[in-house]
């Protein structure tokens, strides 16, 4: 290696809040890098902004229902797509908040019925509903149309649901097909179906990462490691490599790097012990056997930090719990 070149590994991971709640992550690897390594400057909060720093693409909001699409299915074009995914919404004394959303164990003949279905709401309103797969719910705009602002599902979980519908005037329009979905769904019988034997119930979309593909997209990483198709096809549209989330994909990436690459691995949606024991350990292994010299964590919610190899071996420095 070069003097003063640097491998430099950086780390998509999920929200702070979540890492923080997980015994496994609070207490593992991650706890060692904060607790030795240095806090940078914050990043711009939610799945925008840790794409950002990865990626820069013309328009405004990442267009992550248009990326999908065209790495999903290939036929994008120049439509306005909006992410409609399935979810489960619980209801409490004073609100709604989404529990579940995405992957949720329906069948292809179930996923069919729901569909056509919605498919009959949103033409009315002058949309088309399509759902291609189990998890991942699209529907078709004129590329004029005004499209709700909502946050990724991830950063909506758990909370409640009144502080990320659309707002005013421009979101009474999506604010209306997502409770005319909801009673849609609430009385649809796939769902007298799912509960008869206890699956949870698909009871609402989720709305959100609406655009136009971007004609532009440039990187400031030379590989990425990752599962989510909007990152596929920023990376795709941007000319650089990237592997699919698997052991084999990283040992590959950085031995296919240049001593001063910079390798993006994307484990925003992994959770507990399959971040920690699957990819957390992998990573420390990396660091002693010198094969990264500089490791970037960057949060979902925009914490970051930074640790090399001799950081980490700083064995006077009590390791704390995260968040600490």
């Amino acid at each position: 290696m070069s003097y003063g070149a640097q491998r430099k590994l950086i780390l998509l991971l999920p929200l702070w809040r979540r890492c923080l709640a997980s015994e496994v992550l609070a207490s593992g690897a991650l706890a060692g890098w904060c607790s030795r390594g240095q806090q940078l400057d914050a990043l711009d909060p939610g799945n925008d902004g840790i794409l950002a720093s990865c990626f820069e693409w013309s328009g405004g909001s990442l267009p992550v229902a248009a990326l999908r699409r065209q790495a999903e299915l290939g036929d994008a074009g120049d439509s306005n797509w909006l992410c409609a995914d399935p979810a489960h919404v619980r209801a409490d004394m004073a609100t709604a908040r989404m529990l579940a959303c995405g992957a949720m164990g329906l069948t292809d003949f179930q996923r069919e019925r729901i569909a056509r279905d919605l498919g009959s709401l949103f033409g009315d309103a002058g949309f088309e509903f399509d759902a291609p797969g189990n998890e991942r719910w699209y529907v078709r705009a004129m590329r004029g149309s005004e499209l709700p602002l909502c946050g990724a599902p991830d950063e909506v979980m758990g909370d409640d649901l009144k502080l990320h519908l659309p707002a005013g005037t421009a979101g009474r329009l999506w604010r209306r097909l997502f409770n005319d979905a909801q009673v849609l769904l609430h009385n649809h019988r796939v769902n007298s179906e799912r509960a008869a034997r206890g699956a949870i119930s698909i009871n609402s979309l989720w709305f959100w990462g609406g655009g136009v593909l971007p004609n532009r997209v440039r990187a400031h990483v030379h590989h990425v490691v990752t599962d989510r198709l909007e990152v596929r096809a920023l990376a795709e549209r941007a000319g650089i490599a990237w592997k699919p989330l698997r052991a084999e994909s990283l040992v590959g990436a950085l031995a296919d790097a240049e001593s001063d690459a910079v390798i993006a691995l994307d484990l925003v949606e992994l959770r507990d012990r399959e971040l920690e024991s699957g990819w957390l350990q992998a990573v420390q292994d990396c660091l002693r056997t010198r094969q990264v010299d500089l490791l970037e964590l960057r949060f979902a919610s925009g914490e970051r930090f930074c640790v090399n190899r001799w950081q980490r071996m700083k064995f006077w420095k009590p390791i704390q719990r995260l968040g600490s």
